[in-house]
């Protein structure tokens, strides 16, 4: 069976360890991902979990995850990535950090109706991570992770800046390579709102790209945050990640300035929505 290790595939990198590396380098093709190694996934006419590994002669996704002794496809939870969770390397550090497993299966899907921009906050590793919101008409290509359990609540406990939504499927079609359209998939909406062109209005703020080219526009706009965390990207994440009140104080400079917008049109948080639905209760009737 073909085997890839994340450093043979230079998906090594951790940005949460090199921040302006963020969002890092996604999966590019469907693979199951096992902690250091990537196995190619052959996208079949069929559920995920019949999907072969290392071609159609290989075998199918569910028999190797309960080969290695985690949960089948159905039974997992479809999370789209917006920002360093479609990194191999970001998810496989955060489950080691946990002792969890890093076995996850990552598909690149076609998402309909979202976009991906820049979230109104600084993080705690001093980058400007990514956020989703609406955008009518926009088809976005994102990696969806199949979480299990302890691996969703990992990811939400990390996501801290984040809510945990989930996008109607209606209004926002998850399409699968196989041509499956989900009912419904998960994505983190940050608590910050996203970033505008200008300060003051104009559209959101692509997000997902160059961390040091963004960090320096913003760096050039203001003036207060020249003083905070200037004079360069490198001294911006530097000094947030060491000192959180300057990646606070960053935070309410981008909101009094006019960097922010609120309102994301994506479905809002409901914290008394039921437990977290699974590909088996999301793929088509």
């Amino acid at each position: 069976m073909t085997r890839w290790t994340l450093r043979a595939l230079g998906l090594d990198v951790v940005p949460s360890l090199r921040p302006l590396t963020y969002p890092g380098r996604p999966a590019t093709g469907p693979a199951l991902l096992t902690g250091p190694e990537l196995l190619p996934l052959t996208p079949g006419p069929v559920p995920l979990g019949d999907w072969r590994l290392d071609g159609t002669d290989g075998p199918p996704l569910d028999p190797a995850l309960a080969a290695l002794g985690r949960e089948s496809a159905d039974r997992r939870h479809p999370v789209l990535a917006v920002g360093s969770n479609a990194s191999p390397a970001q998810l496989a550090h955060k489950f080691a950090a946990t002792g969890l497993s890093a076995v996850v299966p990552l598909v690149p899907v076609r998402v309909g109706g979202v976009a991906v921009g820049c979230s109104g906050h600084i993080g705690r590793y001093g980058y400007v991570a990514a956020a989703p919101y609406a955008a009518p008409g926009a088809r976005t290509t994102l990696v969806a992770g199949w979480l299990d359990g302890r691996q969703l609540a990992v990811v939400d406990a990390t996501e801290f800046n984040y809510r945990r939504i989930l996008l109607p499927g209606d209004r926002f079609p998850v399409t699968l390579p196989s041509g499956e359209r989900l009912r419904g998939a998960y994505v983190y909406v940050s608590k910050w709102g996203v970033l505008t062109g200008p300060p003051g209005g104009g559209p959101p703020r692509p997000g997902g790209g160059d961390q040091g080219a963004l960090l320096a526009t913003l760096l050039a706009g203001s003036a207060r945050l020249r003083a905070l965390l200037g004079p360069g990207p490198r001294d911006w994440v530097e000094r947030a990640a060491a000192d959180p009140q300057r990646g606070e104080e960053g935070t309410r400079i981008l909101a009094e300035e006019g960097w922010v917008e609120r309102t994301v049109g994506l479905p809002p948080y409901d914290p008394a929505a039921p437990g977290a639905l699974t590909y088996g209760d999301l793929r088509p009737l």
